[in-house]
């Protein structure tokens, strides 16, 4: 792998011979704006209008290593270890998943629910909502919602102890008060202990992809990202959506809000069982804007 000069157009060049192979002509031009961005402040007109000039060994080397990195697969979120959600700058690593499109339309869905007077519990809860996020990861789910509706006291978990850390890192960094804490949501009754509170919001985007969906997953996913947060065994496909749902009769308060996102190949068995369970007085489905079933939202039903 060779650089014809330390031009920007050359690197520009480089990154598209390089990468051919494992990125279209489009993800590489995405990949050169976050790399450029990241290490020299460029953005994309930069890239465009400083072609002819000439980088120092430095920041030549920086991208030089990048694009090394990136030929193997790596994600470049893990490379700069950063990634955007919702429009917020979130540290990330190998032990959390890099957030996706899908689940920022998952936040945006739960930040305008709280704003609206008709399913929004903020008047049931004094102008405050007390919302849990269940396995946040990076915490980009947590540390949005706090960021957008700054009147709702936010929980997050996680069973791994790596995740947290970078949750935390998440919600520090942009100076938020989330209350962090390690548990296995499989694990019903030491869960409620760990919890400690009744929520007015449960959210959670749990393992949902089958082992049997593997192979049809990119390659830089299965070898980069955590299995732990990925897959889900295939003794019980819905596991996780259960024992969360079963968890909603104690956690959740009355007129409480529940939100999924989901794989739509198990979307109807789990509003199935929630509506089994008979906690909700209603459960829907919602596309995402690619037309798939990805979310649930249900509200608990008032009190007796």
């Amino acid at each position: 792998m060779k650089v014809a000069t330390n031009k920007i157009k050359d690197i520009v060049k480089l990154y598209h011979t390089e990468l051919k192979e494992v990125y279209t002509p489009g993800e590489i031009d995405a990949i050169l704006n976050a790399a450029f961005n990241h290490y020299l402040g460029y953005n994309r007109i930069d890239l465009d209008l400083r072609g002819e000039e000439n980088l120092n060994q430095s920041d030549l080397l920086k991208l030089y290593k990048c694009c090394e990195a990136l030929k193997t697969g790596k994600p470049v979120q893990y490379i700069l270890n950063e990634a955007w959600f919702y429009n917020l700058k979130f540290y990330v690593n190998e032990h959390v998943l890099i957030p996706r499109p899908e689940t920022e339309e998952l936040v945006e869905m739960i930040i305008k629910d709280l704003r609206n007077p008709a399913p929004s519990p903020l008047g049931r809860a004094g102008g405050e909502v007390a919302l849990l996020d269940i396995g946040t990861g990076s915490g980009c789910i947590a540390v949005s919602i706090k960021e957008n509706i700054r009147g709702c006291t936010v929980s997050a978990c996680d069973i791994s102890k790596d995740a947290l850390f970078v949750a935390k890192k998440n919600a520090e960094d942009k100076k938020l008060r989330v209350n962090f804490f390690e548990a296995d949501v499989l694990s019903s009754e030491a869960f409620l202990k760990k919890a400690e509170d009744k929520f007015d919001v449960i959210v959670s985007n749990p393992p949902y992809i089958k082992r049997s969906e593997k192979n049809s997953l990119n390659k830089n996913v299965t070898d980069h990202e955590p299995h732990l947060a990925l897959f889900v065994g295939e003794e019980d496909e819905i596991i996780f959506y259960k024992k969360i749902i079963d968890l909603c009769k104690e956690l959740l308060k009355p007129q409480g809000l529940l939100y999924f996102e989901l794989n739509p190949l198990t979307a109807n068995d789990v509003k199935n069982y929630a509506l089994k369970s008979n906690l909700f007085s209603s459960a829907e489905l919602i596309k995402d804007m690619s037309g798939n079933v990805r979310f649930l939202r249900a509200i608990k039903y008032p009190p007796l």
